[in-house]
């Protein structure tokens, strides 16, 4: 039988309610992978023609976290950066992402990006899932077609988050 997306929402739900921290966000991150590699959750909340890159599928009313639809077309990536003041867990269902993470070496300030050096390159594939805690620094790097699920702690959508470069 199908992982749904009521199963997944009540799953991750029934995780942060025992722990909201790091230990729940760990369960949760299992979940993501069980519905990664489900073939049949993937095709409902993925292969949906005109689906936008970002798309909600579940905000928790109690604990604020969203679940969301990642679809991407074609090569894509994006600068170092961490989620601001929140969380989040990245799961591939379909294709590649190649991750990097960073360690600052210089804090943002007065306008200017903080500078980062590279610590790890590694690969998500389908099925697997990775937490990003607080200040974790990563970049993302596709080289075609992916899907993904990430969860947020919180809606991130307009939430202002600090500029990083790769220093010199």
């Amino acid at each position: 039988m199908a992982y749904t997306l009521e199963q997944l929402s009540t799953d991750c739900h029934a995780a942060m309610a025992e722990d909201s921290g790091k230990a729940g966000r760990e369960k949760v991150r299992d979940f993501i992978a069980k519905a990664c590699a489900d073939a049949d959750f993937v095709a409902e909340h993925f292969e949906n023609p005109g689906q936008g890159e970002r798309h909600v599928l579940y905000q928790d009313p109690d604990f604020d976290f969203c679940i969301l639809a990642h679809s991407y077309n074609g090569a894509k990536g994006s600068n170092p950066h961490d989620h601001g003041p929140s969380w989040a867990i990245y799961g591939q269902a379909v294709g590649e992402t190649m991750m990097t993470d960073w360690e600052c070496i210089e804090k943002p300030a007065d306008g200017n990006p903080g500078k980062v050096k590279k610590v790890r390159d590694y690969s998500l594939k389908p099925g697997d899932a990775y937490v990003y805690h607080e200040g974790d620094l990563h970049s993302p790097s596709r080289e075609d077609d992916t899907r993904l699920i990430r969860v947020e702690g919180q809606d991130l959508a307009g939430v202002k988050r600090d500029r990083y470069e790769v220093a010199a």
